[in-house]
């Protein structure tokens, strides 16, 4: 329901939105997100933050968990002149489309290709879940369950319904979700080094990008890993194993461990990461490879994910190499 208040070309109406049990629980600021698309996100907490926002009439911070049947009473907001958005060029929605291994009434799961964002933002316009709302026009409540560094790729699940996503949020908190990557490393990994556990601290550089760094007063990360192939004592492939779901937990542990991944420009060693581009290798050798679940239903889900081409060719100059 809306109060069609004047408005000018650029401002919209009051906005009264009711809030449906399937939403009962989520933050505001989460919420608004979700229901004001194409609004920028900085607006959205400057009303927030000014007090514009009522929920039942009253204030609220931007930390407030809704409950079902709360009325939000949303502001006039005046935006940017609209430009046409471009949609998804077709190559990339078919090649996006074509990596789905699994979906069902409430839930996507694709192989995403290396170097696609998975969410627009920091530079990006738009990504994998953009793509999917434009694929997927009728499922109004696609979110992300999770998030993979734009560099990595492998098994992203998206979620159709909230009731999916809280789900998988509580097995994410939980250990109900089985997460395996395939990474190549430098050097010799030792097989007794089946481990690293070391707390991370999340950094915003002046640039805005992100870095982790292994700081006592970060929060608790543990990794399990375990040797599949070795390329003399150049390079290991190894099998990581995220217990826990810190930022680039993957690859700060494992530079932590002295075994930087092959193409990792943030955290990675430029001598060894160059002989592998050499070898045509030019990409972040981490892949999200195997992924298991509980479904709503209670029956498990195991699903994996092919490495792309470039990957398997790389291995196979390596190997070759060494």
């Amino acid at each position: 329901m809306t109060d069609a208040s004047t408005t000018t070309p650029n401002q919209t109406a009051v906005q009264w939105l009711e809030v449906s049990p399937s939403y009962a629980g989520q933050r505001i600021d989460n919420f608004l997100r979700t229901q004001l698309k194409g609004v920028p996100k900085s607006l959205i907490y400057r009303i927030l933050r000014k007090g514009e926002v009522r929920v039942n009439k009253g204030r609220i911070k931007p930390e407030y968990k809704l409950q079902a049947g709360d009325i939000v009473r949303v502001p006039p907001l005046r935006l940017a002149e609209k430009t046409e958005k471009e949609p998804f060029a077709q190559p990339l929605l078919e090649r996006l489309e074509a990596a789905i291994v699994y979906e069902d009434k409430g839930l996507i799961i694709v192989n995403k290709p290396a170097g696609i964002a998975v969410h627009g933002g920091s530079g990006v316009s738009a990504g994998v879940i953009e793509a999917f709302r434009q694929l997927r026009p009728e499922a109004k409540e696609l979110e992300l369950v999770h998030r993979l560094d734009r560099d990595t790729s492998g098994l992203l699940m998206i979620a159709k319904k909230r009731s999916m996503l809280r789900h998988l949020h509580t097995q994410l908190r939980g250990d109900g979700v089985d997460k395996r990557y395939l990474a190549l490393v430098r050097g010799n990994w030792p097989a007794a080094k089946k481990k690293v556990s070391a707390p991370l601290l999340k950094n915003n550089l002046r640039s805005g990008e992100r870095m982790v760094e292994i700081n006592p007063e970060g929060k608790e990360a543990l990794t399990l890993f375990k040797v599949l192939k070795r390329f003399g004592d150049f390079a290991t492939l190894v099998e990581a194993s995220p217990i826990t779901g810190r930022t680039h937990q993957i690859r700060v542990h494992a530079k932590h461990a002295g075994h930087s991944i092959a193409g990792d420009p943030k955290y990675g060693d430029e001598e060894f990461s160059k002989t592998i581009r050499n070898l045509g290798g030019k990409r972040l050798f981490l892949h999200a490879y195997a992924l298991t679940i509980t479904l709503p239903d209670n029956k498990t889900l195991s699903v994996e994910a092919p490495v792309e081409p470039l990957w398997e060719k790389t291995l196979e100059q390596l190997n070759g190499k060494v």
